[in-house]
């Protein structure tokens, strides 16, 4: 009788999670079924937007390999690291020039950070819009006068600020 306890514990566990999950399962989205392949939109609002989803776009995100750690420094000692991922928004085929200026692209992308860091950027709440978009203009401006106009935009995809 006490090794059957166990079995019996574990089956009215499972049975308990699985109807909850049948319970709070989303309803299917509906199925439109169109046999003859015509498409109008406006009996259709969803196809638009699946129809731009598809678009092809004349843009490419480069991805900077490694991540960039910047130190904060309050009071003559390290407070905090900052660690932060960046896109490069370029014109299609302008991944080839990202890698092959990366270097450049790394050191002065880590001077504007060193910068913002020394001006109180990465203090206090530093993902505030208006506390990123000194520094996402000022890396767009960096990337442009290395790379040129063919950059659009830089983007922010990771960050963490680490306090000591």
């Amino acid at each position: 009788m006490g090794k059957l306890i166990p079995i019996i514990l574990a089956l009215l566990g499972l049975g308990a999670g699985a109807g909850a999950g049948m319970m709070l399962q989303p309803e299917p989205e509906p199925v439109v079924m169109n046999p003859c392949g015509d498409v109008d939109p406006d009996k259709h609002g969803d196809t638009k937007e699946k129809i731009a989803d598809e678009a092809p776009t004349d843009t490419e995100f480069v991805k900077i390999n490694n991540q960039f750690v910047v130190p904060v420094v309050a009071d003559g000692r390290v407070s905090s690291l900052v660690v932060l991922s960046l896109n490069v928004e370029v014109d299609l085929g302008g991944r080839e020039a990202v890698y092959k200026r990366e270097p450049k692209l790394r050191d002065e992308f880590l001077q504007v950070m060193f910068n913002h860091a020394n001006t109180g950027g990465f203090d206090g709440m530093f993902t505030q819009s208006s506390r990123l978009d000194p520094l996402r203009a000022a890396l767009l401006e960096v990337a442009q006068s290395i790379l040129g106009k063919n950059v659009k935009d830089v983007l922010v995809t990771n960050i963490v600020r680490q306090d000591t």
